[in-house]
């Protein structure tokens, strides 16, 4: 497993919301407990560990637009890394869940 440091350029929750928006893959990598206390609504949860492994047996197209997420950007940024060694060229590691939401909430005022 690729253990990077999350770059934080890339954990900005506008541009984050501007690809949802765009009809970006969702993907909350936090545990299934953690999911289910509460994540983004059509966010799919895969755990960190297992999303190259998920996404590559789904045979998902590595150009497909990807944002993910978790509670605070480290293993959004971890699975990030990983699909980007594995040739994914569209993800975006989104940061974490409180931030997105602080964003939407912000947005809507």
């Amino acid at each position: 497993m690729l253990a990077v440091a999350a770059n934080a350029q890339e954990m900005s929750p506008s541009v984050a919301w501007d690809k949802i928006n765009a009809g970006a893959l969702v993907l909350d990598v936090r545990t299934e407990q953690e999911f289910a206390a509460g994540h983004l609504e059509g966010a799919v949860n895969i755990p960190f560990e297992l999303v190259l492994t998920h996404l590559t047996k789904q045979g998902l197209s590595k150009d497909t637009d990807i944002v993910l997420y978790c509670r605070s950007g480290r293993r959004s940024g971890i699975a990030n890394a990983n699909l980007v060694k594995a040739g994914f060229t569209q993800t975006y590691n989104g940061g974490g869940l409180e931030m997105l939401q602080a964003h939407l909430k912000q947005s809507a005022n």
